[in-house]
């Protein structure tokens, strides 16, 4: 594995670091356009852990821009291009370790909700579900299992906290409340619309989208989708053929990471542990495989 190629952070000279999230690293472009370098970072429990993942961040920003294509007919995007040798000198960044990894979007108002979609229920809306029954004040049927299947996919949004608040599950009425009755119906039918779409695609090649989390913006007056969409770190992928309902999954996102990390004794405070390689491994190729299983290509070899 080639521990060399992991970039960890960033740094462009002449261009201006407006923000610098878990995973990407934001910057100004001239105009209107933002400039996202997706890196090898890895975070658990809301901690950035010291070791990359090898080619995370061009699964994260490929994935994205294969996802971009194929729904821009059906909902507005931010998407402009992925940073390759052949538009690099028209945007400014000619350094090939950020080829591949970078996303050119336009700049928009970010919508202060993360538009959580589940077909399945697991993960937090479990939890939920065996507390209350619902999830999100949507009542759902009793004596669900783990990991079954919803009758429908369910908009399950939350807020848009920053660290260290975490974001906190919202009822649709909060949503109306915080963005107004019509941004709110776009927004749930946008968001149920692309789940529907990608999780169709992803399940013809083998993969079940159990739920998937969206970023929207207001852009030329529309409720625009922005960041990356429907990639491991985004979304639960499980692989068909060893879908049991009532178990937990196996999946392609940070399942290894998980394991590994509740096995040891850590506080989940800063700072995290150092990474072993089968870990690192594990995790790079499961993302990897995401990727070729989805758009049926291999990821393609990093620039020079």
């Amino acid at each position: 594995m080639p521990y060399e190629a992991v970039l960890m952070s960033s740094e462009l000279p002449g261009l201006e670091k407006v923000h610098s999230a878990k995973v990407r690293d934001i910057y100004a472009l001239p105009g209107d356009r933002l400039l996202l370098v997706a890196t090898d970072r890895v975070s658990a429990f809301d901690v950035v852990l010291p070791t990359g993942v090898p080619r995370k961040g061009e699964v994260l920003t490929r994935l994205s821009a294969f996802w971009y294509e194929r729904t821009k007919e059906v909902v507005p995007s931010a998407f402009v291009a992925v940073l390759d040798a052949s538009n690099a000198s028209e945007f400014g960044v000619e350094d090939p370790a950020f080829f591949g990894r970078s996303m050119v979007m336009r700049r928009a108002e970010v919508l202060k909700v993360e538009a959580v979609v589940r077909g399945y229920i697991t993960g937090s809306g479990w939890t939920e579900y065996q507390k209350t029954g619902s999830i999100c004040g949507i009542p759902l049927p009793e004596g669900l299992v783990k990991s079954m299947q919803l009758l429908e996919p369910i908009f399950t949004p939350t807020s848009k906290a920053e660290p260290p608040a975490h974001d906190a599950p919202m009822t649709y009425e909060e949503v109306e409340a915080a963005l107004g009755a019509e941004t709110a119906n776009v927004l749930k039918l946008r968001s149920l619309a692309l789940y529907r779409y990608g999780a169709n695609l992803a399940r013809e090649h083998g993969i079940l989208m159990a739920d998937t989390k969206f970023e929207f913006g207001w852009l030329d007056g529309e409720v625009t989708l922005i960041d990356e969409v429907m990639t491991p770190d985004s979304s639960r992928f499980w692989p068909a053929d060893q879908y049991r309902p009532g178990e937990e999954q196996p999946s392609f996102d940070k399942q290894p990471l998980r394991d590994w990390l509740d096995a040891l004794d850590w506080d989940k405070q800063p700072p995290g542990p150092e990474l072993p390689d089968d870990v690192v491994t594990a995790m790079s190729e499961r993302y990897q495989e995401a990727y070729r299983r989805i758009t049926g290509e291999p990821l393609p070899e990093p620039a020079a």
